[in-house]
Parts: C-alpha cells; sequence; structure tokens
C-alpha cells in the first residue's frame, strides 16, 4: 500500500514492516495479532496511522509514517511493539480495515511533538555554522585536568602492581578489584575509561586464554594514559579520540559544527539493541554503509524503560540522507542531521571484503589510525558457517581462512545456518578482535534478504 511520508509516496510492504521486529517471535506475534478482532477506532492518514488494541488494557498504537517511528503505550520494552508492527501489517496488507480521516487527539499531539524536535534539529543544522566556544571548552577541561591526572596516575601504578604480582590474586577477587578501580576514575572525572575498566570485570576465566585477553586490554589503557599525558602534542583527530576515550562528551551542536558531514545514500546493513543497568537503560547501534563514500557509520540511540528510539531504521534499506561525525582520527560514530528521501530496499548484493585476509588487512588500517577502536562492521561475501565437533561455530571463507563466529545465544549461528543451507552467504558481524558477532545476513544465490535483529524474543 502507497502512503506519504514527508510529501513523497512510501510503498509498505508486509516484508518491510516484518524486517522492523526485533525478532522471529515478535513478528509471529505482529501476524496473529494483524487477523484478531481486538482492534477498534483504526484509521489512517498521509503520514499517519492509528489504532486502539484490547488487550490486558486498551494500548494506544500510533505510527509516524516518515521514518516508520511507531509509539504504543503498551509495558512491551520491544520496539517496534508486535502491536505496531501489527498495525502496520494491517495497513499494507488490509487497509480498507483503517479509515481515512483526521488524525485523534493523542495522535495529533504526538505527530506535532515530532514535529517539533524535528524543526528543532533542522534550526540547529541550519546554524550548523554555529561556532564552538573553544576557549571556553579549553577552560572547563583545564579545571579537570588536575583531578584526571591524579586519576591516571594512581590507576597506572595499581596496573603495574597488578602486573608485577601476576593475575592469580586477582583472580580469586573477581570483580571487586575493577569495580573499585572504576568508582575512583568516576570520582577523578573519568567516566569514559572508568566504563572501559568496569568491562574487565567479567574477563577473568570468560575462556582459556582470559589471561593474554587481560594483558591486551591493559596494554591499550597503558597507551590511553601515555596519549593523555601528551595531548596537547597530538594531531587534532587523536587528540579527541583521547578526549572521549577518558570521558569528554560532545553536545549534537558542538558534532554538527565540527564540519564532517556527509550526504550519500546510506545502506542499513546491520542493528543490535542490548539492555544495560539492570535493562532500565536501552542502547541500539546501527550501523550504515555510504555507497559513494564507502564510509562506514555507526549511530548510537539511547531509551530509558520501555521508551522508544529517536530514529528508526530498517536493515536491508538505503536511505538518502546527511550524517554528522564525531571527530575522530578514524570517524566511525555518527549523527542522522538530515533525510533526504524515503528509505528503499536494496536488491542489489552488499558491497564488501571478498576474503577474509582483505578483510584483516582493513581493520589493521584501521587500528593503525586509531588504537582504541572497540568494534567495527564486518561485510564478508560468500563465506560459510562452520559449526565443529567441539560445538564451536566459525565462517569460513573461499581461501579456507576462518573466523571465529560467536552470539547473543546459539540461535544467532543456526539461524545463519539455516540461511545458508551450507552454501556461501553474505554475512554483515560486528568484529570485537577475537569474534564475529553476526548482524544480518543475505544468501548469495538470490535477491532475498534476511535480518536477524538479535537480543531476546
Amino acid at each position: 500500500m502507497e502512503y506519504k511520508g514527508e510529501g513523497q509516496p512510501i510503498t509498505l510492504s508486509p516484508d518491510t514492516v516484518l524486517g522492523l521486529a526485533p525478532g522471529a517471535a515478535s513478528a509471529a506475534a505482529a501476524k496473529a495479532l494483524a487477523q484478531s478482532r481486538d482492534w477498534r477506532a483504526l484509521g489512517r492518514s498521509e503520514g499517519a496511522l492509528w489504532g486502539e488494541c484490547q488487550g490486558a488494557a486498551l494500548y494506544q498504537v500510533r505510527v509516524d509514517l516518515d521514518g516508520l517511528v511507531a509509539k504504543c503505550s503498551c509495558p512491551s520494552g520491544k520496539h517496534p511493539c508486535k502491536h505496531a508492527l501489527a498495525l502496520m501489517l494491517m495497513a499494507a496488507s488490509t487497509p480498507e480495515r483503517l479509515s481515512i480521516g483526521e488524525p485523534p487527539t493523542w495522535v495529533g499531539e504526538w505527530l506535532a511533538q515530532r514535529t517539533r524536535t524535528a524543526e528543532k534539529r533542522a534550526a540547529k543544522a541550519a546554524r550548523g555554522e554555529a561556532t564552538v566556544d573553544v576557549a571556553a571548552q579549553a577552560k572547563r577541561a583545564e579545571q579537570r585536568s588536575d583531578r584526571v591526572r591524579a586519576g591516571l596516575d594512581a590507576l597506572e601504578l595499581w596496573m603495574q602492581d597488578l602486573v608485577r604480582h601476576g593475575f592469580a590474586s586477582i583472580e580469586a577477587q573477581g570483580a571487586a578489584p575493577w569495580l573499585a578501580q572504576a568508582a575512583r576514575l568516576v570520582d577523578a572525572q573519568a567516566p569514559g575509561l572508568a566504563s572501559r575498566v568496569r568491562g574487565l570485570a567479567g574477563i577473568s576465566r570468560s575462556r582459556p586464554e582470559w589471561a593474554e585477553d587481560l594483558v591486551a586490554q591493559l596494554g591499550q589503557i597503558a597507551l590511553l594514559i601515555q596519549a593523555y599525558r601528551r595531548i596537547d602534542d597530538l594531531d587534532a583527530p587523536i587528540k579527541a579520540d583521547v578526549r572521549q576515550l577518558i570521558g569528554w562528551t560532545m553536545k549534537e551542536d558542538e558534532v554538527i559544527a565540527a564540519g564532517d558531514l556527509v550526504e550519500d545514500d546510506w545502506l542499513v546493513i546491520g542493528q543490535r539493541a542490548d539492555s544495560v543497568q539492570d535493562d532500565r537503560i536501552r542502547i541500539q547501534r546501527t550501523w550504515l554503509l555510504g555507497l559513494r563514500s564507502n564510509r562506514a557509520a555507526l549511530i548510537l540511540q539511547f531509551a530509558a524503560g520501555d521508551a522508544g528510539f529517536a530514529e528508526s531504521f530498517t536493515p536491508g534499506t538505503q536511505l538518502p540522507a546527511v550524517l554528522a561525525f564525531w571527530p575522530s582520527a578514524m570517524p566511525q560514530r555518527a549523527l542522522l542531521l538530515e533525510r533526504k528521501g524515503q528509505p528503499t530496499l536494496r536488491t542489489e548484493r552488499l558491497p564488501g571484503a571478498e576474503t577474509i585476509e582483505a578483510f584483516l588487512g582493513s581493520v589493521a588500517q584501521t587500528l593503525a589510525r586509531q588504537p582504541w577502536m572497540h568494534r567495527v562492521p564486518c561485510v564478508l561475501r560468500d563465506v560459510v558457517p562452520v559449526r565443529a565437533e567441539n560445538g564451536e561455530w566459525s565462517i569460513v571463507d573461499r581461501q579456507h581462512a576462518a573466523l571465529p563466529l560467536k552470539g547473543v545465544d546459539e540461535y544467532d549461528h543456526w539461524y545463519v545456518l539455516a540461511i545458508s543451507g551450507g552454501h556461501p552467504v553474505d554475512l554483515v558481524s560486528e568484529w570485537n578482535g577475537r569474534s564475529l558477532r553476526p548482524l544480518f545476513v543475505r544468501s548469495a544465490t538470490d535477491a532475498m534478504m534476511l535480518f536477524r535483529a538479535g537480543g531476546e524474543d
């Protein structure tokens, strides 16, 4: 069914809708719900869909067709929830069930708020020229400098003692020493480094080679400490990386003012959503690839509780847009500054590395420019998933080279294997330096794209 978004036609198909599902269970529930009689007050306009669904309570569901952003009053922590997916499925398959008319108040107010937010963002973009007060930034950084340096000195001394006495003692203490060091770094106003140290709490006994992993991580932290001590001598891009890794943040208008703006057709190659802080905060990572610039971009979005993410992206589609990148020696994180049109489904094969050797070569070049890169996107063409007798999974390329395959659970691996049927596939993953975490898989023998959103269903 064709609708309008931002004044331009948008084709809403069942495949497009199901591509938004956060998992197979959500997609199946949405299909069943779209056929139920639990709906009332269904409606649609050129820019929105809405309806009320009777569940444990009466849930109000609304969809903004500009970007396919949905909101529902149900308590589900999944986005889009099954109610929003079902509403879009009905609009795509049985639009006659939705009456054409003006949105009710509860929908109109939500759309108006989204419009105001978009206008504020556009105004910021128009002022993209607005210069950052460099002097004020330097003054604030100087005020933190003494505390940060003292915190780094204390951490370095503790790390030296740890290496001198060996890892046996800290192995028995579990997470406590790492959490204590992280807390001291927070007090020293170095929250970025505190987060990295806190992440080491679970490394002990995580795998047989955990000590090697710990040495590598400590080496990166030691390198970061030395880089910060020489920060005034660093080039501006790597200086920005060091500041952000220590814990300095940039506001969106500062990112825009930095001027690394790229207009391109961005292919959405993968997406993951994870929960932190006892599921109180959800983090969504969306990976994009510029088809002309060949630049990779990471869109990070945060949401509290069951709130929705501000922007919606459908893996397997390409979106004409302008992105603003955070300053970096290897720019990766970006924000969506302006959409230039509607997303369209890509039927061609994914652009990517033909061999694992070629991919690892590109990773080496990336780390040479920015050695603290935590994860990078990996697009490998014509690879085959393999499960060894010991249960370990890997990806094998045409040259018989292999990389280990890890995931949130083993379902991810079986999913890739099922799509492949034992034949080569194009696979998008996240590479953390040790293993691949699958995001998106597509059969190399036809034009069908299949997507695994990850997380729990």
